[in-house]
């Protein structure tokens, strides 16, 4: 199913982090969605949830499918961190769901190893965990950590809260992640243009003026003509 970008469907999409996965997101009936280049331009196409699924009790296991429906998974009953590198690699999964009935603190280390090296929204079911392991498990980056109460019927608006929540702390860390290189941006061209006005005698206004012209003709940032006169003034002072 395809669907023009010029229709009224209120979507949110964004690059995933880690896995070269397509721009996804969910439209506002809860349809997972791509955006995919077409002959005739951008559109919307709807695509199956690919899940991957880790468990090692089939009761449970099948609880959790009854809840995935529509969706691809790709089951498994190891959280072993090499073989679910592999897994993730071969299945490229859009989520994880993984069903621990009683975690540990090493659960929560294997987890928290995968989620630095495949980046994705990871659901944990659990139905046993203490205060301090459900601590650890959100710093470790799993995106819900879901305590007792596993019923089919929770499953998908759990994944559909976890991509959710996993979208917007992603665009939280991009600006922050902005903010910092604008603010050491800042700190390079505030430095530089007192090197200009003291070493040449310039206004603060003409010392900006005058590396903003260079980046221009330069065709480069005022960040680094800055870093380009800081450099040189290093240089000059080294050999003073």
């Amino acid at each position: 199913m395809q669907l023009c970008l010029d229709l009224p469907c209120a979507v949110t999409f964004r690059e995933n982090h880690g896995l070269n996965f397509h721009q996804f997101g969910t439209d506002i009936e809860g349809r997972f969605m791509k955006l995919q280049p077409k002959d005739e331009g951008i559109v919307l196409e709807e695509l199956s949830l690919n899940v991957l699924l880790i468990s090692n009790s089939k009761s449970r296991m099948r609880i959790i499918e009854a809840g995935l429906e529509n969706a691809v998974t790709t089951k498994i009953n190891s959280i072993d961190p090499d073989y679910l590198s592999k897994t993730i690699k071969a299945a490229a999964p859009h989520v994880m769901v993984v069903d621990c009935e009683n975690p540990t603190e090493a659960t929560i280390k294997n987890m928290k190893q995968v989620t630095q090296s495949h980046p994705m929204p990871i659901i944990m079911f659990v139905e046993g965990s203490d205060g301090a392991l459900t601590r650890e498990a959100i710093r470790s980056g799993i995106t819900a950590y879901i305590v007792d109460g596993l019923t089919p019927a929770r499953v998908r608006p759990v994944i559909d809260m976890a991509i959710e929540r996993f979208k917007m702390v992603g665009e939280l860390k991009d600006e922050l992640k902005k903010s910092k290189q604008d603010l050491e941006a800042r700190k390079l061209i505030e430095r530089a243009k007192g090197i200009l006005m003291q070493q040449r005698g310039l206004s603060e206004a003409d010392a900006f003026k005058s590396m903003r012209d260079l980046a221009m003709k330069e065709s480069v940032t005022i960040k680094k003509i800055s870093e380009n006169i800081i450099s040189v003034s290093s240089l000059l002072q080294g050999d003073a």
